[in-house]
């Protein structure tokens, strides 16, 4: 073999390594609420060094595919409207698109929620624990839609979110036949607080 040979045999095996270094890849996944719905429009960015490197949206089932990464350790950072921003720091690319699944999980961003929560007391004034609460939206044509039902902790409270914006809701709260009514207008994400007390002692089996 001549050295010329020798010379284009090093020079392709130079390129393949160079090629190797630069090798491309990507990511994949479904990015999704704490209560298990997509998040349609969401801000998926590999971000290296700092620098944000490339951006994508999630489709309409939350699904999305970062593709033309170099290969090397990524974070990704998730944004979307009405939800925490999210990170995934040390997502090794290799080549190929890794699947990072659907457990890509956004909590609500306080900040843009109407919060109420709420008290049940006893007659006396102690805390009623295990009453059963019930959330309707009164509509302003005076309908009224169910919304949901949970039940008060041990320290007789509950907790109810809702995104942001004019509503009113009725609030029942129900326990060994005792029941009791309130009625809430909110406006603006914010923090709303009830106590309800309900014609039952604590001593009434």
């Amino acid at each position: 073999m001549s050295k010329y040979s020798n010379f284009i045999c090093l020079t392709a095996i130079v390129l393949t390594m160079a090629v190797s270094a630069f090798a491309q890849g990507g990511v994949k996944g479904k990015v999704r609420s704490n209560r298990g719905a997509a998040i349609a429009n969401a801000t998926v960015t590999a971000r290296q060094s700092g620098r944000d490197v490339k951006t994508v949206k999630t489709d309409t089932k939350g699904v999305f595919q970062l593709t033309g990464l170099q290969s090397g350790v990524y974070s990704l950072v998730f944004d979307a409207d009405g939800f925490q921003s999210g990170l995934l720091q040390g997502v090794e690319i290799k080549g190929g698109v890794r699947d990072l699944g659907d457990r890509l999980i956004l909590f609500p961003d306080q900040g843009t929620q109407v919060i109420i929560n709420g008290s049940v007391f006893y007659k006396e004034g102690t805390s009623l624990g295990g009453a059963k609460i019930d959330i309707e939206k009164i509509n302003a044509d005076g309908t009224v839609k169910k919304i949901t039902s949970l039940y008060t902790n041990v320290s007789g409270e509950f907790t109810f979110r809702q995104p942001q914006g004019s509503a009113k809701f009725r609030i029942t709260a129900k326990f060994k036949g005792a029941e009791g009514v309130r009625e809430l207008e909110v406006d603006t994400a914010a923090i709303y607080r009830l106590a309800i007390t309900l014609d039952i002692s604590r001593t009434e089996k």
